[in-house]
């Protein structure tokens, strides 16, 4: 039976399979900056895309969309504004969520969710 990390990991190398697949470069994974963190930081032309990635079993309950709730959805936003401003990036900016599924260990099914969310606008 694999622990929670290394369904983790499987659902993260899944995501990242599928992005390259796609044509999307990985600029990070597991981009960490003080308690913040985003599993997948990628690049398709003029866009940096945060993708928080979701792996259940295929008789969960709680789909993995429904798992990235508000205040993890602020926590990327947050995550991904630190990186736009740490590393001087100035492209467009999505945030989507990549769902996977897997039974027994085995991925069956990668789902890609382009702009799952939109977030607040800031002022300052």
């Amino acid at each position: 039976m694999l622990t929670r990390k290394e369904i983790g990991e499987m659902g993260e190398n899944a995501a990242a399979t599928l992005l390259i697949e796609k044509g999307y470069k990985i600029l990070e994974r597991n981009y960490r900056v003080g308690h913040l963190e985003v599993d997948i930081i990628a690049q398709k032309d003029d866009t940096i895309v945060f993708i928080e990635v979701k792996t259940r079993s295929v008789n969960c309950l709680v789909s993995p969309q429904e798992a990235v709730n508000n205040r993890k959805r602020n926590l990327i936003v947050n995550a991904a504004d630190s990186y736009m401003r740490n590393f001087n990036r100035t492209e467009n900016v999505r945030l989507d969520v990549i769902t996977v599924f897997h039974q027994y260990g085995k991925v069956v099914s990668v789902e890609h969710i382009a702009d799952a969310f939109i977030p607040e606008v800031r002022t300052y």
